[in-house]
């Protein structure tokens, strides 16, 4: 069933029926709908963050691009008026090249929406997340956002949600002005938002843990380096571009000394920012899957159980790290 929401106000005891839109009252949606949005993202849900607008894809604009506190990629698509199905095949459209860009693309789209990198912009935005444990446009979702529902896109989004678990949902929007002015906006979901949460929920994921180093012959080590080292990745950029550059002209590293490091090759601006760095390069040496890099990174716990310090090159690696970094140039 396509839904409809009625507004009344209540004059002198009796209801009286609104029957307002933004197009009557001089609203637009490039020049006030869209503004709304930007001002307040609390409008499309509390776990998504707008990181470009009318962003280019092979199918054409689209509205908003928003990133979700899993890493999912958002495409927020508005109309003005009703939503037909039609709109489904254009969101399904974006999401088909939105699938295959790398986080690159999406950092340069944040940076020129924002002013701020996609990593600076999620630590800035949601709390209590490891950048480097989201997987970055692992799946997208589609949140189509209107004034009304045609019945059929209704049932549509309810059997992809229900059937196919599809990240889909649906915004209507319902504007009002009343007799003295105020202007009201409200809005109801198609899928209750616990719901829809719950499904983007099922791509959050646990990472376990290890301290143990990797045994792999050298030709497949080298195989494993290469592969993480060329993804898009910042922590894998940062430890190829600065701790193992910096460990083969040093014996060995402390915390703070490495914080050093990255503030002379220009990598952070400051050492409180080279700290946070180092957190994250810390938090993917302990990936169990990534025992790799531990099979050519050493460290240690000196202070406590959590903190790794004293970064060095096991014995034995100096020449494969000379040989990798010089490929990767």
């Amino acid at each position: 069933m396509s839904t409809e929401i009625k507004t009344w106000e209540i004059i002198d005891g009796k209801l009286n029926p609104i029957n307002s839109t933004l197009t009557d009252n001089g609203r637009k949606e490039t020049e006030h709908l869209e503004e709304w949005i930007k001002t307040k993202t609390d409008i499309l849900g509390n776990d998504i963050l707008i990181i470009g607008q009318q962003v280019y894809t092979k199918s054409g604009p689209l509205d908003f691009l928003g990133i979700d506190n899993n890493g999912n990629l958002v495409i927020v698509e508005l109309k003005r008026d009703k939503l037909a199905r039609i709109v489904l095949a254009q969101a399904i459209d974006y999401a088909s090249d939105l699938a295959t860009w790398e986080i690159d693309k999406l950092s340069e789209i944040c940076i020129a929406y924002t002013g701020n990198t996609l990593e600076d912009h999620l630590s800035a935005h949601f709390e209590n997340i490891e950048i480097d444990d989201l997987t970055i446009n692992q799946s997208q979702r589609l949140l189509l956002v209107g004034f009304s529902i045609e019945e059929p896109l209704s049932r549509m989004i309810e059997y992809l949600s229900s059937n196919f678990d599809m990240a889909i949902n649906a915004i209507v929007l319902n504007y009002v002005k009343t007799s003295n002015g105020t202007e009201l906006l409200s809005r109801t979901a198609t899928i209750p938002e616990d719901i829809a949460k719950e499904k983007s929920n099922k791509k959050k994921f646990k990472i376990a843990m290890s301290d143990e180093p990797g045994e792999y012959e050298l030709d497949k080590l080298k195989v494993l380096l290469k592969n993480y080292f060329t993804r898009a990745n910042y922590s894998s950029n940062r430890i190829k571009n600065v701790l193992l550059p910096s460990l083969l002209s040093k014996k060995s590293l402390t915390r703070n000394q490495l914080k050093k490091e990255f503030v002379k090759t220009g990598e952070a601006p400051d050492e409180s920012q080279a700290g946070y760095f180092i957190a994250l390069i810390s938090s993917q040496l302990g990936h169990a899957k990534k025992d790799f890099l531990r099979q050519i990174i050493f460290y240690e716990y000196p202070d406590n159980h959590w903190t790794k310090d004293n970064f060095s090159l096991r014995d034995g690696c100096k020449e494969l790290v000379t040989e990798l970094l010089k490929e990767l140039k």
